[in-house]
């Protein structure tokens, strides 16, 4: 169940970036820093959740490795962010290193 907490933390933490660029447009400010701020503390819970069976580096690297792959995929998709093959290349690096430590846990 740690494991799934932990996914469920990562999802949450790509949230609250997500929201705070919503939250850039006047039309949607409110609702977008409110989304961040949720998002921000129901990825704080599930990561403290996952945390007691899952070592606190393992957990930490795997949240925020979810939460910078998942970040850069949503930019490039939703805003037209840059999908130049070093970044593509950088978020699989990313992704290799996760799974590496879930790997070997």
């Amino acid at each position: 169940m740690s494991w799934f907490y932990l996914l469920l933390a990562g999802m949450f933490e790509i949230g609250w970036p997500l929201g705070l660029k919503y939250g850039q447009s006047p039309d949607h400010r409110l609702v977008g820093i409110a989304a961040a701020i949720a998002s921000m503390a129901a990825s704080g819970v599930f990561l403290w959740l996952a945390q007691r069976e899952i070592p606190m580096g393992t957990a930490y690297a795997v949240w925020t490795g979810i939460g910078a792959a998942g970040t850069f995929l949503l930019g490039v998709w939703l805003f037209g962010d840059a999908a130049t093959l070093g970044r593509f290349l950088g978020v699989g690096l990313i992704v290799a290193g996760v799974a590496t430590l879930k790997l070997s846990h």
